[in-house]
């Protein structure tokens, strides 16, 4: 799903409803953990991914993974914003896959976790992968 955010509504009340929205559509019939996640980019576009469980459990994908194709896809890879809804009792950061993907894309990503019930909590991707594998791992010399 891609969209621009609705206008008059701030970015992150668009991206709660978005994921709130992914979640309900999420394919979880291993785990029945189903999770949204909505990327606001830097142009204000909103793109939304769910989790997709597959009987050969690797071959599943999460919806922040699943929200950063749906985004490269529609041409966007600078990002502001990642919420993530989930059913948990509390609120989720993005697994360490998740946060290596976006790390590639929003080192200092703005991330807000809400569970189905409206608690929620707020971190930045540096505070949750403080040294990551970058690009910048990839160069050397000769």
């Amino acid at each position: 799903m891609t969209r621009p955010a609705s206008a008059g509504a701030p970015p992150l009340e668009s991206a709660r409803a978005a994921a709130l929205t992914a979640m309900e559509r999420a394919y979880a019939p291993y785990s029945q953990f189903r999770v949204g996640a909505a990327l606001v980019g830097s142009d204000g576009s909103l793109f939304a991914g769910c989790n997709v469980e597959n009987s050969a459990y690797p071959a599943g994908i999460c919806a922040e993974r699943s929200a950063v194709a749906a985004a490269v896809a529609g041409g966007v890879t600078q990002f502001d914003l990642l919420v993530i809804a989930s059913e948990a009792d509390d609120p989720t950061p993005p697994c360490g896959m998740c946060r290596q993907v976006l790390v590639e894309f929003a080192p200092r990503l703005e991330i807000v976790s809400y569970t189905k019930h409206g608690t929620h909590a707020a971190w930045n991707l540096a505070m949750l992968l403080p040294q990551p594998f970058t690009p910048a791992a990839l160069t050397h010399h000769q």
